[in-house]
């Protein structure tokens, strides 16, 4: 599956708009972690427990959204984004979208006039 931030797959054509598709995730921090956290902001430095925990939010959300993708029968998502926000003071959302396409290599006789 072909997945982009930009408006479309550069040398491939978009032949079907399947729609938006879209995955999320809840998590939380573990309360050991978190208490180091706590401590750490205290002398400054990187929150490496939030940093993780983000990043594997961020992998499962992208997940779910491919997934979603491939129920549709798309082969490429386009225009992904992610947006996070706090649910409780201890955990986050994390959510990834884009809408679905399905997308075939430009071939010399599939440009037409718009030169896609």
């Amino acid at each position: 599956m072909l997945v982009t931030t930009l408006p479309d797959v550069p040398g491939y054509r978009i032949v079907k708009v399947l729609g938006v598709v879209k995955g999320s995730t809840v998590r939380a921090v573990r309360f050991g972690k978190d208490t180091l956290t706590v401590l750490r902001q205290v002398v400054g430095g990187e929150l490496k427990e939030y940093t993780e925990m983000l990043s594997n939010a961020r992998a499962e959300a992208e997940r779910r959204m491919l997934e979603e993708a491939a129920r549709l029968g798309a082969n490429a998502v386009v225009n992904v984004r992610f947006a996070s926000g706090n649910v409780t003071s201890n955990a986050a959302e994390v959510m990834a979208y884009g809408t679905a396409v399905v997308v075939e290599p430009i071939t010399e006789g599939s440009r037409g006039a718009s030169g896609r």
